[in-house]
């Protein structure tokens, strides 16, 4: 995968990407990330890149001249939309889940457009994003932080990124929609405070109904909103009421 990141404060992304799990993705050949300054897409002297919104307001809005220009001299005019995808980000924006993390891993390509100001021209996302999408329903100074999140959420996904495959498939939201389960190790004891009995007990089958039991007690405690759309078997269900009740 190639992932390239347009912004005007290229030097925010020193460092994010030289550590942990995109580290060594990157080292692996496994993705490469190419950081470009916007301004480099202008073209008048002052290398502007912003100006102020048509019917009057605050602040200044990125023009799409630079954007334009920077993603056709990356992909060309036309793309493939299955391959690759054209990410503005904006607090306007869709909220990034989880599941959009694996749909985008999915890509041969990503081009991350971090926007800033008062936001984007509004051609952007029409005629040439083909997302827009939000980190949360907050507002940040611009997209360059959410950029590291997705670029984040995406790599540590694609085959060979983690040690072991598995983890990636047993994380909070992965495993049917909800939390994970509380974790623990040694000591066994501190300050009084002990680990469940059962996950020292060596039984699997025990330590698993008790691990989605408090997955989903977790789940109901700080996302109840997850449970809606949460793959639920009968048992767990049920399980999920008795919680309710408690």
């Amino acid at each position: 995968m190639r992932i390239d990141i347009l912004t005007i404060f290229p030097e925010m992304f020193r460092g994010p990407f030289d550590c942990g799990i995109v580290r060594r993705a990157r080292e692996r050949g496994l993705v490469e990330i190419v950081v470009h300054n916007l301004r480099d897409f202008a073209t008048d002297k002052h290398r502007t890149v912003d100006d102020r919104p048509f019917g009057g307001g605050e602040g200044m809005v990125l023009k799409p001249e630079p954007i334009f220009r920077a993603v056709e001299h990356l992909l060309g005019e036309q793309f493939d939309r299955q391959r690759v995808a054209v990410i503005l980000l904006t607090p306007q924006g869709r909220r990034f889940t989880q599941a959009m993390a694996e749909d985008l891993a999915t890509r041969e390509r990503l081009v991350l457009i971090c926007g800033r100001y008062e936001g984007v021209d509004e051609r952007v996302a029409e005629y040439l994003a083909t997302h827009e999408l939000s980190i949360g329903d907050y507002v940040l100074t611009g997209g360059e932080v959410p950029a590291m999140v997705i670029v984040e959420a995406v790599v540590r996904l694609l085959p060979g990124a983690l040690h072991r495959a598995e983890s990636a498939r047993r994380e909070s939201f992965a495993e049917g929609g909800i939390l994970d389960y509380p974790q623990y190790t040694r000591p066994a004891e501190f300050r009084g405070l002990r680990v469940p009995e059962v996950l020292l007990s060596g039984h699997h089958a025990q330590i698993a109904r008790w691990r989605r039991r408090m997955a989903l007690a977790k789940t109901l405690r700080n996302r109840p909103d997850l449970l809606e759309k949460a793959a639920l078997s009968e048992e767990e269900r049920q399980l999920l009421e008795e919680l309710r009740g408690m």
